[in-house]
């Protein structure tokens, strides 16, 4: 089962209320991944924004992350993702987060809303929704997050990719922790999604979605 939600789930552990663009500010720049963070007013967590120049073309990138399988293993902190329902242009995916110590476990129900321009370009919309799946023993579900996968084609077969998320991990996440995530999801996750889409050499992956 797939879709690019998965990508959310580390997210959930750091993340913050809204923030304007005038907010982001670089917090690093490394091998060709831009990371920017931004402070909210209404919360204690920061919310970030990566951004990437991956060498594949948008249908490349999307099978990757429709591929629920394959998109836990280069979404950051992923630990399960299944597919819950298809309804149009939404899916809903139940995810488990695998947090280090001393972190527990968070669970959520991710919406993910897709909308594709004429040029191109595919924008993920991704939110929490409340009451789709049981609160499991042991779990802390997340219940707020709000967040976007951006495509758009940069020439042939070059796209920049832009994955931005905002979220309350509920329960208590140490600071370092918190800090040490904004950084390591957008950039971990970027990374490893661009070493696979371009070893894919432009052979789209199976998806589970129409």
């Amino acid at each position: 089962m797939n879709t690019l939600p998965g990508l959310c789930a580390l997210l959930l552990t750091l993340c913050c209320a809204s923030a304007t663009a005038e907010d982001w500010k670089l917090a690093k720049d490394e091998d060709g991944i831009k990371v920017y963070l931004s402070r909210s007013p209404t919360s204690q967590y920061q919310s970030f924004r990566g951004v990437a120049l991956i060498k594949a073309d948008v249908p490349t990138l999307s099978h990757l992350q429709e591929n629920l399988t394959i998109a836990c293993k280069w979404l950051y902190a992923c630990d399960d993702m299944r597919l819950l329902k298809v309804d149009g242009d939404s899916t809903f995916v139940y995810l488990t987060t695998a947090l280090p110590w001393p972190a527990n476990t968070r669970d959520m129900v991710l919406k993910v809303q897709t909308e594709q321009a004429d040029d191109g370009s595919v924008i993920r919309h991704l939110s929490a929704v409340h009451g789709m799946e049981p609160v499991v023993p042991g779990m802390i579900r997340v219940e707020q997050l709000q967040g976007v996968w951006q495509m758009v084609p940069k020439g042939e077969r070059e796209t920049e990719v832009t994955y931005q998320l905002q979220a309350e991990p509920a329960g208590d996440i140490p600071s370092w922790l918190a800090n040490r995530f904004v950084i390591d999801a957008p950039m971990v996750t970027l990374k490893t999604l661009r070493a696979v889409a371009e070893r894919q050499g432009g052979h789209a992956a199976d998806s589970d979605l129409p």
